[in-house]
């Protein structure tokens, strides 16, 4: 009797396996309407603009501007990443079956985690296939000297930056979906943050508000006038991960010291 009761024990004071939570995870994301209505608008808005973007310049210098070119459309489809993790998290609440998960799951930074890996994953993969259908179009419809090999290490770094870009955005609407609890503050302040206030602030005119623009997260690939921010990759790359990164570690404060 003992050795059952002290093996139940164990198995209490281990928790769920961490497979069965990103299991668990996975099914709601699959299992709700909006995930499938962004994934189709962000296929269509990438995909619509990307290959218009292609088709609309038939010369390039390079096939890293090229393919920049083509991924035109991912600036656009970031709006749908902000609301595809905000809704990831805020839905959860709306309805009530966030209860439900932190009862089966009571270390909630460690359901956070596995709730922000499922959604980011799926953002990833769906980048990854965009990117690379964004690559197609370059070197289908824009006459580049040599050709537009994905080889090319400029291009594996636009095509990988893109990823990374998405990955960030994803995280960072999944910490403020974890903050605010709410849909519309989550996605209006992610829209301000990622999509509205770094090109306006660039286009502003004046040193104070280009500066503050390189410091908000907007992480552009793809060339676009308005949208671009004259910030090198390297740093808007490490601008945008720190804001993920703060948004998410601060969702996971909030969220292990509030109640429900």
């Amino acid at each position: 009797m003992s050795g059952t009761g002290g093996s139940r024990t164990g198995r209490s004071r281990a928790g769920v396996p961490a497979w069965a939570v990103l299991r668990s995870e996975w099914t709601k994301l699959r299992s709700v309407r909006s995930t499938w209505w962004c994934t189709v608008v962000y296929l269509v808005v990438v995909v619509a603009f990307g290959w218009l973007a292609a088709a609309s310049t038939p010369a390039a210098v390079r096939a890293d501007l090229a393919v920049g070119v083509a991924m035109t459309g991912f600036g656009f489809g970031q709006l749908v990443l902000v609301v595809l993790g905000v809704l990831a998290v805020s839905a959860e609440f709306a309805t009530g079956s966030a209860l439900v998960s932190l009862t089966v799951v009571p270390r909630r930074t460690r359901l956070l985690a596995a709730k922000t890996v499922v959604v980011a994953g799926w953002a990833a993969l769906l980048t990854t296939v965009l990117a690379l259908s964004c690559w197609l179009a370059a070197r289908t419809l824009t006459a580049v000297p040599g050709g537009v090999p994905l080889g090319d290490p400029d291009v594996l770094r636009e095509l990988g930056l893109q990823v990374a870009s998405a990955v960030l955005v994803t995280v960072l609407a999944v910490g403020l979906g974890t903050v605010l609890r709410s849909t519309a503050g989550g996605v209006g302040l992610g829209v301000a943050l990622v999509f509205v206030l770094p090109p306006v602030l660039a286009l502003a005119g004046g040193e104070p508000a280009s500066r503050v623009s390189q410091g908000l997260p907007a992480l552009r690939v793809g060339e676009d006038a308005f949208l671009a921010v004259p910030t090198a990759w390297p740093v808007g790359l490490v601008v945008c991960g720190a804001w993920a990164l703060g948004a998410w570690a601060i969702g996971s404060v909030l969220l292990e010291r509030r109640d429900v």
